[in-house]
């Protein structure tokens, strides 16, 4: 991330305002914080300026609740004015441990529920906010992007409507195909990759790597996650390989072509450390069986990198693998909600975003250039080079 004192030659363009739905109040609460922090140590004349009241504050979090009725329909509340403020709504349609009574049943949330629980908040806004950003770490419907034959195209539906409400800003976490954005051209999309906060994960766990071509390799599961495999195969100066999914395109299996076998495209992997990096897990049955495979073509260790750790069918099966030795450590971000038990489990490693999310938050609010903050090129080479030089460092959460 860029230098957060880059700012104190940058006004704001408006006071700042979180709203932090329900589905992400562990993250929303940690991102203010670091906001609260980053304002008061920082030397900006805005703090002595009547004209910026409101710059530095105690907390920046306005409140807002979201009810049910009994028959399941939703209220949305913004519990103080949004008039003229800066407003940032985090949301994670991913959380699906929130539950509300229908009719004398308890439904847990859907992605579509809190869809439309944003959009609740968005119109108990009434348009008065300045700006109006949408922070959806996970975009939602990202997998249904485009369409082929008779299909809803559905994700792009969902932020072309929100931008009709009067969204300005749409900022996401490696979005699973960011040309989605074509859809509200003249609407911000600003789409965030976590590859330092992956290596300084990585590299606070493990003592021993050793980042070289003759002893680490980085693989794409599948040809989607390329783009982002060959990226983070260069910073760290080592080479790529790529597994080919063979599909049985005659059968549809919950949604998606299921899986007949993975080929592998790549070097040798004899006796070299691996990284598998992807944009999420689901059920983790297709990372579990690459893993299984560079196992067996004598890989010396297995990680497992991606943006959102889901585990849509829990991690009974993770642990069975990790048990037989087909990975080391897993590592994902905080941006979606985390099951019960995963951050206890000896092969998980979190990525902290929520230092990042912040730092991206106050710099959109001052209007700053974001080159640093979308190419952490060389934040990742300086950590490298202390790490290879086994220099004493302490590696940022940011």
């Amino acid at each position: 991330m860029a230098n957060i004192n880059e700012l104190s030659d940058c006004i704001p363009v408006a006071p700042l305002k979180l709203i932090v739905m329900e589905s992400a109040l562990a993250l929303g609460s940690r991102v203010n914080q670091y906001l609260v922090s980053f304002r008061k140590n920082i030397d900006h004349r805005a703090k002595q300026d009547h004209a910026f009241q409101g710059y530095a504050e105690d907390t920046y979090l306005l409140e807002s609740t979201v009810s049910r009725f009994g028959n399941g329909e939703g209220k949305a509340m913004v519990n103080e004015s949004a008039r003229g403020k800066d407003l940032f709504i985090l949301v994670d349609v991913c959380n699906h441990s929130i539950t509300y009574q229908m009719n004398g049943y308890t439904n847990h949330k859907s992605p579509d529920d809190h869809f439309q629980d944003l959009k609740r908040i968005i119109a108990a806004v009434t348009g008065r906010a300045h700006r109006i950003h949408v922070i959806m770490p996970f975009l939602y419907e990202s997998r249904q992007h485009k369409r082929t034959g008779r299909e809803s195209l559905d994700c792009a539906y969902a932020i072309e409507e929100l931008a009709k409400m009067g969204v300005n800003n749409f900022i996401t976490f490696d979005a699973h195909d960011p040309r989605v954005q074509n859809s509200i051209p003249l609407s911000g999309f600003d789409n965030f990759t976590p590859p330092y906060q992956f290596i300084s994960a990585l590299l606070r766990t493990e003592e021993d790597l050793l980042v070289d071509k003759e002893h680490l390799m980085v693989i794409s599961p599948d040809e989607g996650a390329l783009d982002r495999a060959v990226y983070f195969a260069n910073v760290l100066g080592v080479d790529t390989g790529m597994f080919y999914k063979r599909r049985d395109y005659s059968t549809i299996v919950q949604g998606k072509n299921p899986i007949v076998a993975h080929e592998f495209l790549g070097d040798n992997v004899d006796g070299k450390d691996v990284i598998i990096i992807d944009d999420m897990i689901s059920s983790g049955g297709s990372m579990i069986d690459t893993a299984k495979t560079l196992k067996s073509k004598n890989a010396k260790r297995v990680y497992l990198c991606s943006t959102f750790g889901l585990f849509t069918d829990g991690l009974d099966q993770f642990d069975a693998a990790y048990e037989k030795c087909y990975f080391e450590k897993i590592v994902t971000t905080n941006l979606t909600y985390q099951l019960p038990g995963l951050i206890e489990r000896p092969y998980y490693v979190e990525a902290d975003m929520s230092k990042f999310l912040a730092s991206i938050i106050d710099f959109m609010n001052h209007d700053a250039a974001m080159g640093n903050v979308y190419t952490p090129t060389e934040k990742i080479h300086a950590i490298l080079e202390k790490y290879n030089n086994r220099e004493d460092f302490a590696i940022q959460e940011d």
